[in-house]
């Protein structure tokens, strides 16, 4: 009998015909993401330039600041009003020459546009990183790292903390922990920055065992191994609050979504059968759950790189969230585009890494190529 031709490398699990079918899908897939990441960047750039009146708030600040620099200036004290006036319109009209402002936007936010989708993302208007410079991806690049260190840190230990409670309950339906984890749900209503507060009276204020905030102590400590403790002294509240906050609702989920695998019937043969109880949890309500776990991990590390702009704000944490936060309130819409777009290839790869992962861990997805899923 003619064996079936088996793709190389790691799609080894595909049939030849499978592979084909995964690869059209996948095409699709990544012309589809395209076109959501290029809706979402135009769309972004309309919005935080307002359509173009961003642009006539822009120039009245520039013409103020042109204007109080004229005229505070020894250089053109002895000029009179009117030439003073004339020296400001020339200004003006350079800088905003300078800027492109002369363009219409129409056309600015194609070219705007482009540069996004390159991921040019230019200079910002006001905001500067640490080093002085206003590059948009050093800023950006600049704060991300603080980003990861806190709220990635907490999503994963979140997330892992969430499956293991929530596969408890599931496997001990109606036991005393899983009443008390139940009843206490409703803890998740209140968001983290609020836990972060009262975390911060009682561990900062009253006890006065960690810090209220900010990245190290003023003054840092010299040697690299004490400023990376103390970094991660000042990153521990944060990250309980927003653990804390998460809890409650990630273990019920978890465990709702458990319990769906755990009372099927082939769960109640083997536990009949005396199986192992790992080998249940592993085969039985891991394994077929394995997509929506894969999802949900993904999702929440790509989701936490964006920060949270009222923690940080809470906790004066100098990542992505108080960052974009300093943005809207400043009108720097270089750096609202250039976090939203770095954000949306993100979402997007992940989406295609995602595809990917999915008809390796389950054949019926596999299988179920040619009709979509």
């Amino acid at each position: 009998m003619r064996k079936q031709d088996k793709s190389p490398s790691f799609f080894s699990g595909f049939s030849k015909n499978e592979f084909k079918r995964f690869l059209t899908y996948f095409v699709k897939r990544l012309f589809a993401v395209l076109i959501s990441v290029t809706i979402t960047c135009y769309l972004t750039i309309l919005i935080a330039e307002m359509g173009g009146f961003v642009d006539t708030v822009v120039i009245s600040q520039l013409k103020d600041e042109i204007r109080n620099m004229v005229r505070t200036s020894p250089e053109y004290a002895s000029l009179s009003p009117q030439q003073q006036e004339e020296i400001i319109a020339i200004k003006l009209n350079l800088t905003i020459k300078e800027r492109g402002l002369d363009t219409p936007f129409y056309v600015r936010s194609l070219v705007y546009l482009k540069n996004a989708l390159t991921l040019d993302l230019g200079r910002a208007n006001i905001l500067v990183s640490d080093s002085g410079s206003r590059r948009v991806q050093a800023i950006i690049f600049e704060r991300l790292p603080y980003t990861i260190l806190l709220f990635t840190t907490a999503t994963v230990l979140g997330f892992f903390i969430n499956i293991l409670f929530g596969l408890y309950l599931a496997r001990h339906r109606g036991s005393l922990m899983d009443r008390i984890m139940v009843g206490l749900t409703f803890l998740s209503s209140i968001p983290g920055w609020f836990y972060g507060i009262i975390f911060i009276m009682i561990f900062a204020m009253y006890l006065g065992v960690l810090p209220y905030g900010g990245l190290v102590s003023i003054p840092p400590p010299s040697d690299p191994l004490l400023y990376a403790l103390d970094i991660l002294k000042h990153a521990l509240l944060p990250i309980l609050s927003w653990l804390f906050s998460g809890l409650w609702l990630g273990v019920y989920a978890n465990r709702n979504f458990f319990l769906i695998f755990s009372t099927h019937g082939y769960v109640t043969v083997a536990d009949a059968k005396g199986l192992p109880e790992r080998r249940i949890l592993s085969k039985y309500i891991i394994k077929p759950a394995l997509p929506t776990i894969v999802t949900n991990l993904s999702l929440g590390i790509i989701g936490s790189w964006m920060g949270a702009m009222v923690t940080e704000s809470v906790f004066n944490w100098p990542g992505i969230g108080s960052l974009t936060y300093k943005a809207i309130n400043l009108k720097d819409t270089p750096i609202i585009v250039g976090t939203t777009v770095i954000y949306a290839y993100l979402l997007g790869l992940t989406m295609l890494i995602l595809d990917i992962v999915y008809s390796i861990i389950d054949p019926r997805i596999r299988t179920g190529l040619s009709g979509g899923y």
